[in-house]
């Protein structure tokens, strides 16, 4: 069993620390936050601040767990990211075993799949990404690096959307839409 660093300390790692363990491929080392959350720390050891980045070793495996909400939030995924990539970090995709992944779908290093996601054939999903509780991405559809795709959001079939994107809770991109802007509040239909 590898062991694996955990970056935040807020609700969406709550969330994330559930799925890494159901998928009993990982030990959790400890997390990194600015500060200690101390009902976090009652089930996971505090590594201390973003200063810990300076221990990680190539042996090392990490996940960014924090949401990607707002452009301070997605700087510092981006900058957490590029940091633990340069130090040789291995930054594995989580999948949840409560989701759907096809075959024929491809996801890169530092995405996490949450609960109920269903991902179909010849969909391409950067780095970086948060697939959030019961999205659904239908076939062929792209996203790019350092993307959000909230909760409950729907992408059908033949969409693409653009690094650095961020998809509302509930939102719903219709066939062949290709994403002018990076930011969809919830509930929107595009």
């Amino acid at each position: 069993m590898r062991n694996l660093i955990i970056f935040g300390a807020g609700g969406h790692a709550i969330s994330c620390l559930d799925v890494i363990t159901s998928t009993k491929k990982y030990k959790i080392k400890g997390y990194v936050s600015k500060r200690e959350n101390k009902s976090l720390s009652k089930t996971i050891k505090w590594l201390g601040n973003d200063q810990y980045i300076n221990k990680i070793k190539k042996t090392d495996y990490a996940i960014i767990a924090f949401a990607n909400i707002g452009k301070k939030n997605l700087n510092n995924r981006i900058k957490i990211y590029n940091k633990l990539k340069k130090k040789g970090c291995k930054l594995p995709v989580i999948i949840s075993r409560n989701s759907y992944i096809s075959k024929k779908a491809k996801i890169d290093d530092g995405t996490i799949v949450m609960n109920g996601v269903i991902i179909n054939a010849n969909v391409k999903i950067g780095k970086n990404c948060i697939i959030n509780t019961k999205s659904l991405i239908e076939h062929d559809t792209t996203i790019g690096d350092h993307c959000h795709i909230s909760t409950g959001a729907i992408i059908n079939g033949n969409c693409k959307i653009l690094s650095k994107s961020f998809l509302g809770s509930g939102s719903i991109m219709l066939n062949n839409v290709i994403s002018k802007k990076k930011f969809f509040s919830s509930g929107k239909i595009i």
